[in-house]
C-alpha cells in the first residue's frame, strides 16, 4: 500500500490527484487490475469528475454548500457537522480499472481529493490489485 500526502489550503477544496495515482500505479508495476483509493478521514472524501473545466468542481462545491450549509441546527459540537455530511455524500473510497499500466478514466475524468474541513494535512491510501 502507498500513502499519498495531501495538503489542503482551504476549508472546502477539490484537489486533482490523478497524476499521483497514476504514478502509484507505475511505481507498483501494475499492468492490469484495479487501483483502490481510500481516504481515512471523516471530513474528506474522494471522487471522480470532470478535469477539463475547473468550474465543474466549483459548481459541485457550491451545490454541496447550499445543500449542507456550514452553519445549521447541528448537534455535533465541533462545528464541522456539515463536513461530516458532505464527506458521507461524496464517499471515502473508489476503485479504478488499470489496463496496460494506465488508469482507465473517461476522456474528461479526473480523480479528486475532496476536502470539507481544511486546511489540513491529509492522506490517501492507494492499493493496487493485479488481475489474475
Amino acid at each position: 500500500m502507498k500513502i499519498l500526502s495531501v495538503r489542503t489550503t482551504e476549508r472546502n477544496q477539490f484537489i486533482d490527484i490523478t497524476n499521483q495515482i497514476q504514478r502509484c500505479v507505475e511505481e507498483e508495476g501494475l499492468q492490469d487490475g484495479i487501483v483502490c483509493i481510500f481516504v481515512p478521514h471523516t471530513t474528506a472524501g474522494i471522487t471522480i469528475n470532470e478535469d477539463a473545466d475547473p468550474d465543474v468542481t466549483y459548481d459541485v462545491q457550491n451545490t454541496l454548500s447550499r445543500l449542507v450549509p456550514h452553519h445549521g441546527s447541528y448537534r455535533h459540537a465541533e462545528g464541522n457537522s456539515d463536513s461530516h455530511t458532505k464527506s458521507s455524500i461524496i464517499g471515502p473510497s473508489l476503485s479504478v480499472i488499470v489496463e496496460n499500466g494506465r488508469l482507465q478514466l473517461g476522456t474528461w475524468q479526473g480523480i479528486y481529493f475532496a476536502e470539507f474541513d481544511g486546511p489540513r494535512s491529509r492522506q490517501c491510501w492507494v492499493k493496487t490489485i493485479p488481475s489474475r
